[in-house]
């Protein structure tokens, strides 16, 4: 069975003839009988009524059409993507990043994309890493930045980066010993994302620890951002959880003191997208970009090849 043939018998069927599939194909009819004849053969089954002013389909051209035109359809498609992505002259580069992906160095990626490739559109989704995989599981977007852990069943998940979480207080001897499960579950605690909250990839390792050493995490205070938490424990309201790369940015507080966990903690940022989906050429071009940008945060090291 060959594209050709599909292709034949998808456009004698929507014309109703071979005559008029012939010219829309800017073939002769000769040849689409021929197409037609030899899918017939070797599909052991007659597809067309014949003999009658306008062609239709017997019970087996009927179960094969919906296949049919389906696989024209993607042949069409990739040949569309293709011509206008040859030269990355065309198409939309579908990306999810991290919430917080300014602090990763990651600001300045549409810019950079935008000036090599001005015919490109750009479509980027900033939201919580679970959303963001499930994103990609149901196909609303090609691939995404993730920090683990997430649903992965319909992903390939390639891990980029280890950045430590630290626990951050205003009170200095709340950071004077590394922070263990015990003492942290004891703590008036302000933590971010709260809509999604133990979904959200950190708060699940948390949660998981906790676990594991008999205690419960009850925050007294969930705020949507980690800048807005930042500001009530600067406050004296309670202590949080930030990234390594949030510590060092310049936007945070000054005044406040951090510690590591007695069993240090990591946020891991990895590259994500859907299984067995090929990406845009587009999608892949700011994939890389990305990627250098998550290699400068590590300073230069050898980065793992995402997967095309």
């Amino acid at each position: 069975m060959t594209l050709n043939q599909l292709r034949a018998f998808v456009a004698a069927e929507h014309l109703g003839s071979f005559t008029a599939a012939a010219t829309s194909l800017e073939i002769a009819q000769a040849s689409v009988s021929e197409l037609i004849r030899r899918l017939e053969e070797e599909l052991d089954a007659v597809l067309f009524v014949r003999g009658s002013r306008q062609l239709s389909l017997t019970a087996a051209g009927a179960e094969l059409l919906p296949y049919a035109r389906e696989s024209v359809a993607a042949a069409d498609e990739g040949t569309r993507a293709v011509h206008s992505l040859g030269s990355l002259s065309g198409g939309t580069a579908t990306f999810g990043v991290l919430r917080n992906a300014d602090y990763y160095l990651l600001s300045n990626l549409v810019q950079t994309f935008h000036r090599r490739y001005p015919a490109v559109r750009v479509r980027l989704v900033g939201q919580n890493s679970a959303e963001t995989a499930a994103a990609i599981s149901a196909g609303e977007i090609e691939a995404g930045l993730v920090v683990l852990p997430v649903d992965d069943q319909d992903l390939l998940v390639s891990p980029l980066l280890q950045d430590e979480v630290v626990y951050v207080s205003a009170d200095p001897e709340h950071a004077a010993e590394p922070m263990t499960m015990e003492t942290f579950a004891r703590r008036r605690l302000v933590l971010y994302d709260a809509h999604f909250g133990w979904r959200d990839p950190t708060r699940r390792q948390l949660a998981d620890r906790a676990q594991l050493a008999g205690v419960r995490i009850e925050p007294l205070i969930e705020i949507e951002h980690v800048e807005a938490a930042l500001k009530l424990v600067a406050a004296g309201i309670g202590d949080t959880v930030v990234s390594s790369a949030l510590m060092t940015s310049p936007t945070f507080p000054p005044g406040l003191h951090t510690v590591s966990f007695a069993e240090p903690l990591f946020d891991t940022i990895a590259f994500a997208r859907k299984r067995g989906r090929p990406l845009s050429r587009a999608t892949r071009e700011f994939a890389r970009l990305a990627e250098d940008a998550i290699s400068e945060v590590r300073g230069g090291e050898p980065r793992p090849r995402l997967p095309h």
